[in-house]
This record gives structure tokens, sequence and C-alpha cells, in this order.
């Protein structure tokens, strides 16, 4: 397994931090930290899919991210002198993550510097990320952001035989699109009568990606 937060930190500091992190296993639906809670640790994602929700000024619950193997969350935990965590993180299906506590990150930093390098890259390309969604939420149809998510989220779920089944209700779709849910429900009507997407209960099948992700640039 290999983490973007991680590349080009060499193979053996990297199993050496992993000795020192505590594996976590969780159920679905199982809650890993709440938005608020104070931040020790930083998760690598091993096993299964993530979301990131935040409160809305509403009151509303909402779906800002979905991350999975590769991906890791709680960077912050690493770098603020008190820090809080930014959002309430749920497992979506069984998963697994190692947590790696500040210290023993900050033991692989003191020996590799250029990992200094690597958070700030990451954190810029996580900047960028929100920045892009704030300009699609001005400039970009409803419809076409759908379709941009579906895209991402097509990358997120495809399994090893390239089936890609998205275990996403149209409320977390919507969420994460930044629509209405009646939005997303017509989105993905009118796209499994273009034969691109096939809906099963609880779930969307993305049979062609690419007219997919041809339509939502």
């Amino acid at each position: 397994m290999e983490w973007d937060l991680l590349a080009g930190v060499p193979a053996e500091d990297v199993r050496e931090l992993l000795r020192t992190a505590r594996r976590r296993t969780f159920a679905r639906n199982e809650v890993v930290f709440h938005r608020d809670d104070p931040g020790d640790s930083l998760h690598l994602i091993h096993k299964g899919r993530f979301s990131l929700r935040v409160m809305t000024p509403l009151g509303d619950v909402a779906t800002i991210g979905v991350l999975g193997p590769g991906d890791s969350f709680g960077e912050m935990a690493l770098l603020a002198e008190e820090p809080l965590r930014s959002a309430t993180v749920t497992a979506l299906e069984e998963a697994e993550t190692f947590a790696v506590r500040r210290a023993e990150f900050d033991r692989l930093r003191s020996r590799h510097p250029e990992i200094d390098r690597l958070l700030l890259r990451f954190l810029a390309g996580e900047l960028r990320r929100v920045h892009q969604r704030m300009l699609e939420a001005l400039y970009v149809s409803a419809e076409k952001r759908v379709l941009r998510r579906l895209v991402e989220l097509a990358g997120l779920y495809r399994s090893g035989d390239g089936d890609i089944s998205i275990a996403l209700t149209q409320e977390s779709i919507a969420e994460l699109a930044g629509v209405a849910r009646p939005t997303v429900n017509h989105v993905l009507r009118e796209e499994e009568k273009r034969g691109t997407i096939v809906l099963e209960r609880g779930r969307t099948r993305v049979v062609d990606l690419e007219d997919l992700a041809r339509r939502s640039r």
C-alpha cells in the first residue's frame, strides 16, 4: 500500500512508521472522530472508504468528501499547536487505518526534512481542491457538477476487475455536488437513459466512464 502523503519517503522508513502505528478497524457507519474533537493522530487508510461531514450554518449535515485506500485524514493534527478536528469522519463500510501519533511522525520528519515539503504540497493540493469547488458552485451548472462527482467517485470505487459500483445514496452525492437531491435524481435518471450508468438499490453502477468524463469537462 502506498499513500499520497508519504510519496517519496523511503520504503524502509514507511515500514518503520507503520510498525509504530496503531491498526484501527471500523464497522460500517462507525464514527472515527467528531468535528472539534482534539486531534492527536493521522490516519492512513488501508482498507475501505470514509466520509467527511460537517454541520452547515443551517444545522444540516453535509458530506464534503469521500476517501479510500491510499488517502489519509487528520493531517492537521501533525501541524497545529492545539489541533481540533475540522470534520466528522465516518466509515462507509468495514474499514481499516493505520493511526500514526504526532510524536512518531515528528521523529520521521526529523530524519527526513523533505517530508515538510511533501506536507506543504499535499495541503496546497487540498486548498486548490477547495477553491475549485467554490468556483464550480459559482460558474458550473448543477448537472455538470453531478457528473464531475460521479467521475471522481468512479475512481474511488473501481474494483480490481474494473467494475464501478458507487455505494452512496443520492443525498450524499447531492451534498458532494452542492445541489439538491431532486437534481441528482434527475441527472441520474437521464444518465441511465443514455446508458452510462445503471441505478441499483443503494448504489450507482457506472458502465461508460469515458462518456461521463467527456461530458463532465
